[in-house]
């Protein structure tokens, strides 16, 4: 059986930490082992729980020297073949062993730096096309820069009461029209566009009122609550705190917004897709990959909170449109985005560049 270990050393949860949650969980159920690598206080330590073989490493940052030598330890004694790295911090600090013969993975979700962190590596995985051209222009053999997008496991049954329970610990009307956004609160994520953007909207549309939930955390917070309550959206917004489990919430709405400034792949669109929801999002280069505007989503320009209101209220007047969109949103997600193909596509990887006359 082939073993990998995948080491990530950051100290939150986010789209990246979710990523590396359900990958490692989905090759486990695959032929295949997969460990894991995590900080002590990291978040990822509980959500593995004892379903994964999970090792502990201290990843201070990014010079530490010491946690280098604990993962050429870790590699020598657990005998892996692929180690697999996440990020800036993970990647840098991982240097095989001498004379090993596993190869060292760095997938990479964003535009970083190559020297000093990632071109130490043996390949190298971006989540975009974007992303491996960038790779390549920054000097990385193209043989071994691969393009596998990533997935999000189908959302669970949620049931009407959940989401009624939800929708009453905010006060949202029973028929109110919900806009839904989520994410960490920092400034690549436009969540003021968005705020500034739900103000430039009526209040009602065919007799529904309008709602924004926004759902999660971050050193911005203070700032979003002020600049919501400063536009006087009043009882129409809902702030619902970061959420471990967001299905009932996607549930709740009837449309999905990505405000960002910058995204290089954009998970939650994944994620709004499946549970069958309509998106508009900002043109960052993950959601132009995504998204074919007016085909199974809606694109307007970033930091335009003025066009972002229009192309929100476009889908907030029309149920048909919001249908429409949905279910093409649902049909792109299934055909090019999903679970068996993107961990198929990581093992044919693994297996190729173990195997190199296999590729």
């Amino acid at each position: 059986m082939l073993r990998s270990l995948h080491i990530i050393g950051s100290r939150q949860m986010g789209g990246a930490e979710s990523f590396f949650l359900r990958l490692v969980r989905a090759l486990n159920e695959e032929n295949h082992q997969a460990l894991a690598a995590v900080r002590p206080s990291s978040p990822l330590l509980q959500e593995l729980g004892t379903e994964v073989e999970v090792h502990l490493v201290g990843l201070c940052n990014s010079w530490d020297i010491f946690s280098s030598a604990v993962i050429r330890k870790l590699v020598r004694e657990t005998g892996v073949e692929v180690v697999q790295s996440y990020m800036g911090r993970a990647s840098r600090l991982t240097r095989l062993p001498k004379g090993s013969r596993a190869v060292h993975v760095a997938r990479l979700g964003g535009f970083y730096k190559i020297d000093g962190y990632y071109r130490h590596a043996d390949a190298w995985v971006g989540n975009t096309k974007a992303l491996c051209d960038y790779l390549v222009r920054e000097g990385l053999p193209a043989a071994r820069v691969f393009h596998i997008g990533n997935f999000v496991n189908p959302p669970r049954q949620v049931t009407p009461h959940e989401v009624d329970a939800r929708r009453n610990e905010l006060g949202i009307p029973a028929g109110a029209l919900v806009l839904f956004s989520l994410g960490r609160f920092i400034d690549i994520k436009g969540f003021d566009d968005l705020i500034k953007a739900f103000s430039e909207l009526p209040v009602n549309i065919d007799g529904r009122t309008l709602h924004l939930v926004l759902g999660g955390d971050g050193p911005l917070r203070d700032s979003l609550l002020n600049l919501a309550a400063d536009l006087d959206l009043g009882d129409r917004f809902h702030w619902a705190g970061w959420l471990r489990d967001s299905a009932p919430w996607f549930r709740l709405a009837d449309l999905f917004v990505v405000p960002s400034t910058h995204e290089t792949l954009g998970n939650v669109i994944l994620e709004a897709w499946s549970h069958h929801l309509p998106v508009v999002s900002t043109t960052t280069p993950g959601a132009v990959e995504l998204i074919e505007d007016g085909v199974n989503g809606l694109l307007c320009p970033i930091g335009d909170p003025q066009r972002l209101a229009a192309r929100c209220l476009e889908l907030a007047g029309s149920a048909p449109e919001r249908n429409r969109l949905s279910s093409a949103g649902a049909s792109e997600l299934a055909l090019h985005h999903g679970r068996d193909a993107v961990v198929s596509a990581y093992l044919k990887m693994y297996d190729q560049l173990l195997n190199p006359r296999n590729g």
